[in-house]
């Protein structure tokens, strides 16, 4: 097993943080990105938990990490831009489950999810792609149908109007 970067564990060694999702839930954020024709942007994740599925931007809260901070880093990270907290709304805490986890497919994770909705026009050719290979824009009723689309993305369908 590869050692992760020290910033994707929160400072903690691949075993450390093994230990830690097999004994505890994490809290993550979760960000519905809507462009001005009400698609949602959805990338497809290259690694564990939810690998291969199509899903919403996001990622772990780290420990000292203010909520402001966390919104920043993880659109930074994940949309090429950081985007204030502030310039969000939130719709909600959800809980995913999954039965495999980043570091070993034998330890399932448990996140506390803190969801947000921002609106942005993002050209998909900038994207970073580091949690997902590729990015595309959903309509809401290709979100509800397509099995690609994570079930735990398609939770969010009822809360998210625009």
């Amino acid at each position: 097993m590869h050692e992760l970067p020290a910033i994707t564990q929160g400072w903690l060694s691949s075993d450390e943080f093994r230990h830690v999702v097999s004994h505890t839930p994490l809290v993550s954020m979760d960000f519905v990105v809507t462009n001005p024709q009400g698609e949602w942007l959805l990338g497809e994740r290259l690694n564990r938990p939810a690998q291969g599925s199509w899903f919403v931007p996001g990622g772990r809260i780290l420990k000292g990490e203010t909520l402001d901070a966390t919104a920043l880093r993880l659109t930074q990270d994940e949309l090429g831009q950081s985007v204030p907290l502030s310039s969000m709304r939130s719709f909600g805490v959800y809980q995913h489950f999954y039965t495999d986890s980043m570091l070993d497919p034998e330890v399932t994770t448990h996140y506390v999810v803190l969801a947000y909705h921002l609106s942005l026009d993002i050209d998909l050719a900038t994207l970073p792609r580091v949690q997902h290979g590729g990015y595309q824009w959903w309509s809401p009723g290709a979100i509800a149908q397509d099995k690609r689309v994570h079930a735990n993305t398609r939770a969010y369908l009822p809360a998210v109007t625009l």
